[in-house]
Parts: C-alpha cells; sequence; structure tokens
C-alpha cells in the first residue's frame, strides 16, 4: 500500500469523481484534500475540462500552479518553466489545433449528413441546459484548445463510420460521461499521464508512484498508466474494464467525492 511520506501523485477526474455528477460539489472531498496537501501530495487534475475552467478549479482549492491535464488528455499544463538546465519540457503540450477540428468535423457532416451539435455549435445557453452549469462556468468550457465535445443524435453505426472517417484525419473518439470528444488520436489521457509521471521524476531524480481516481471510460487509460487505480461508482452504462497488467485496483460502493474519499481510504489505510 501507499504512504502519504511516499513521493506519490494523486491524479484525479473532475466530473463524476472528485466533483459530484450532478452539483459539481467537492465538499465530501474536503477532508482528504486537506490531508493530502498537509503531506504535500500533489494533486494533478486529469479531466474533459478546459483550462480555462480548472483554472479558476485550482485556486479555489489551493492548488494553483500545480499541473494539470485538460481536454481528456489534448492539453498537458506542466508547472511553470524555470531557468534549470534540466527543464526540458515546454509549459504546455497540445497534440492539435482546435480550429482544425472543428473544420475536419463540419466538413464530414456536411459531406456524410451526421447528426451531431458540439460546443462550437451552439452558444452558452445551449451548453447550460446540457451541463447544469453556471452561465459564467458555460462560457469557460467553450473555451477549448485541443478537443471537440458533442452530442451524437444518429445511429451507434453512424458513430462507427464517423469514428472511422475522423481516424483518416489523425483524429479520434473518446467517450465521457456526458459528452463524446474528438481529439488527436494520439491524445489520451493515460498518454498524458505517462508524460507527467516521466517529468517528474526528470525534474527530481525520485521515484515517483501514482494513484488515479475516475469513473467514466475516458478514465480507463489514465488508470492504466498509474501505479494504484480507483473506479468511482459512475453513471455510464459501459463498465469500466483495466488491463490484466493492472492490479491494484479499487472499485467504489459510493458515487462522486464520496467514492473519491472511500477509495483514499482503501489504498491509504496505514495513513
Amino acid at each position: 500500500m501507499p504512504n502519504l511520506q511516499d513521493p506519490i501523485v494523486v491524479i484525479t477526474d473532475l466530473d463524476g469523481s472528485l466533483l459530484d455528477h450532478h452539483t459539481y460539489s467537492w465538499l465530501p472531498a474536503a477532508q482528504w484534500l486537506d490531508k493530502l496537501k498537509a503531506a504535500r501530495v500533489p494533486v494533478v487534475f486529469c479531466s474533459s475540462k478546459t483550462t480555462a475552467e480548472i483554472v479558476p478549479l485550482q485556486n479555489s482549492l489551493g492548488l494553483q500552479g500545480s499541473p494539470f491535464i485538460a481536454e481528456n488528455g489534448a492539453v498537458l499544463q506542466f508547472t511553470a518553466p524555470t531557468t534549470r538546465a534540466s527543464d526540458t519540457q515546454p509549459a504546455k503540450f497540445i497534440e492539435r489545433d482546435y480550429a482544425a477540428i472543428c473544420a475536419n468535423m463540419r466538413r464530414l457532416r456536411e459531406l456524410e449528413g451526421f447528426k451531431f451539435f458540439g460546443f462550437d455549435d451552439v452558444d452558452e445557453k445551449v451548453i447550460e441546459e446540457w451541463t447544469g452549469l453556471a452561465p459564467q462556468n458555460a462560457i469557460l468550457a467553450q473555451q477549448r484548445e485541443a478537443s471537440e465535445a458533442f452530442i451524437w443524435r444518429d445511429t451507434d453505426a453512424r458513430l462507427a463510420e464517423f469514428t472511422a472517417l475522423l481516424a483518416k484525419e489523425g483524429l479520434g473518439v473518446t467517450q465521457g460521461g456526458r459528452f463524446y470528444h474528438v481529439m488527436s488520436a494520439a491524445s489520451s489521457k493515460g498518454t498524458a499521464v505517462k508524460r507527467l509521471l516521466q517529468w517528474l521524476r526528470q525534474r527530481d531524480g525520485r521515484p515517483w508512484r501514482s494513484l488515479g481516481l475516475g469513473d467514466g471510460p475516458n478514465d480507463v487509460s489514465m488508470l492504466n498508466e498509474v501505479d494504484y487505480a480507483v473506479i468511482i461508482k459512475g453513471y455510464s452504462n459501459n463498465p469500466i474494464e483495466l488491463a490484466p497488467r493492472q492490479q491494484q485496483i479499487y472499485r467504489t460502493t459510493a458515487y462522486g467525492p464520496e467514492g473519491w474519499s472511500e477509495g483514499l481510504d482503501h489504498f491509504f489505510t496505514a495513513t
């Protein structure tokens, strides 16, 4: 089992995990967040949310300046660059530009008649209805850099066709708790986590270990890359199954931040 005194990083999904799926509250996890902060355990957000959404949330939780992964791994924000010669990573890593992704999606919709609506197609009022976000937060959710979130209104067979056509353009589709997402096929939460862990280990030479928490299909790649995986009970119809090599798994009985705390209770029982 891990220990809070170890060099360990907690990497967490937000919606449906640290944040309640319906209310977006993190209060049931507040005690554990305080404990991690006191032990100087880094907490890294790994979310479908945008940079514009994540930074204010970090600030409100006292996690400002921490690395984070946004838009399902399409954006990886490292800590602020320093003058150290060993710091070779850029401050931010982005695989594919948002405008180019939306242009590809629109072109395929016009050519093939696919039925979907992306964030780029609607205003913040519609996003409020889709997500339950407050108006100011719906605006932040539209400030995308490297992926498009969309609602599919066509058949499963047509979705498979759409996915295949996007793949020819180097783009991939992943399913989140509320939306499908299109981004570079080379991007995923797991790929971003791997890059982040390499960066942490290079910075100080310590053997960083990782504990990940997530509730949806788009969290699978992340949970396969961490040392300890918490699968939070979620609302997706698709069960989360991890790779056979991932042996350290705990499935919670509670949803959202209650399940988040339950997972940390399980793996940090000795502390």
